[in-house]
């Protein structure tokens, strides 16, 4: 196990109900002028942001709104969101939703500690990110994890790049999480969600070495959770157990537990940013496209991992280490078209995508081959070009068999 240190300092206020705690935990947290960021108007049809902000004045705080947040967060709106937050006078950030929502905050909140700055700089490191300002999320769609990470993603609309920083600025001062939330959500926005999760998890799985046996244990046990309840929840949109089971999980799969004694890779990520970047894919969506590709271009070169993973996650009892390795990507890829998700490109309905676009996701993906990906072996720029090109054969091309001898 390799040498780590573990820092989540997020407090989880996890219940049914729990969202009328929001205005006293901004307050413990030193908050008085608060600027709320959410997406689309569904918080507000619902009654939560009519009881966010009956909470917030009842604690006798400050708050201004701002909604309009798209997924795949753009740098342009995090920008002009900054502007308000400053004009506001804001010293305590609450985002109300998703990921796209709290990453947005965590951007306006570092703005908002560093005027004069612009965010792109901060985000590719040109300006190093030494203050932020206080940020908090109620969560509204298990998925991103962003409530409990140290890292936030945006996109830049003009140099067509999505790009994420990873801080411990970016961390959460709290999180609210009512699992009621999130039962109305559309099956697809749930497939996606229930996808991220388990791509965090994955991504830092896929790492053969050091041995770290409980943080396997965690990661598996994670996945086998999310697999099953994900089914439950997309079933029967009234189990708010379930829900409640796919919201800890998003949190605990991206607050760096799955991930412990061993180096970070998100190699899939990469991927998954390269084309939302392009084609603004439902990021859950984009990972599902490419990882049986990935899989099954990486499995002959760390056998043991994927079979280890096969047979704990999905209860493969084969003893060969290849054909085990080979029925555990077939029981993800089966799983994602499952609960209706995409296990390839075509499925992503983008119309034609040329040998010329997928030189140019595999070169987006990999910085223009200035960065090689996984930790399974190094994956440059040639390699991403065949992986992206496997992923671009129909489904249906791959027969009874996605992952073949």
């Amino acid at each position: 196990m390799n040498q780590f240190t573990q820092y989540a300092p997020t407090e989880i206020i996890f219940g049914v109900g729990t969202e009328v705690k929001t205005g006293t935990e901004v307050r413990k947290w030193g908050g008085s002028r608060v600027f709320v960021v959410y997406g689309g108007g569904s918080v507000i049809r619902s009654g939560l942001m009519g009881r966010v902000e009956a909470s917030l004045k009842d604690a006798e705080l400050e708050y201004e709104l701002c909604g309009g947040v798209q997924p795949n967060p753009r740098l342009a709106f995090a920008e002009e969101a900054r502007k308000k937050a400053e004009a506001f006078g804001a010293d305590f950030l609450l985002a109300v939703g998703g990921g796209s929502s709290i990453d947005t905050a965590k951007a306006v909140a570092h703005g908002l500690a560093n005027p004069g700055v612009a965010l792109w700089d901060i985000w590719t490191g040109k300006v190093p990110l030494e203050k932020s300002t206080p940020v908090a999320a109620i969560l509204t769609i298990p998925a991103a994890g962003s409530e409990m990470s140290d890292s936030a993603v945006l996109t830049n609309e003009e140099a067509g790049i999505k790009s994420g920083i990873s801080t411990p600025f970016n961390r959460c001062k709290f999180a609210i999480m009512n699992p009621d939330l999130p039962l109305t959500l559309p099956d697809y926005q749930l497939s996606c969600g229930i996808c991220d999760i388990m791509m965090h998890t994955l991504d830092r799985y896929f790492i053969p070495k050091p041995k770290c046996d409980l943080t396997d244990e965690i990661a598996e046990g994670l996945l086998r959770t999310v697999i099953r309840n994900g089914k439950l929840a997309l079933e029967d949109r009234s189990d708010d157990d379930a829900m409640g089971e796919i919201m800890w999980a998003s949190s605990i799969s991206h607050n760096g537990m799955t991930g412990l004694g061993r180096a970070r890779d998100f190699s899939v990520h990469k991927f998954g940013h390269a084309l939302s970047a392009r084609y603004d894919v439902t990021h859950g969506a984009s990972l599902a496209a490419v990882w049986g590709s990935w899989a099954t271009f990486l499995y002959k070169d760390a056998p043991e991992r994927f079979a280890q993973y096969a047979r704990n996650v999905w209860g493969v009892k084969e003893e060969d280490d290849l054909r085990a390795a080979r029925a555990g990507i077939q029981a993800t890829v089966d799983y994602f078209r499952s609960i209706k998700l995409p296990v390839c490109l075509p499925d992503l309905n983008l119309g034609e995508i040329t040998e010329t676009d997928l030189d140019a996701l595999a070169a987006d993906a990999t910085k223009n081959d200035t960065v090689k990906l996984t930790q399974i072996k190094p994956v440059g720029y040639a390699e991403a070009l065949e992986i992206f090109r496997m992923a671009n054969v129909p489904d249906e091309a791959h027969g009874a068999g996605y992952c073949e001898e």
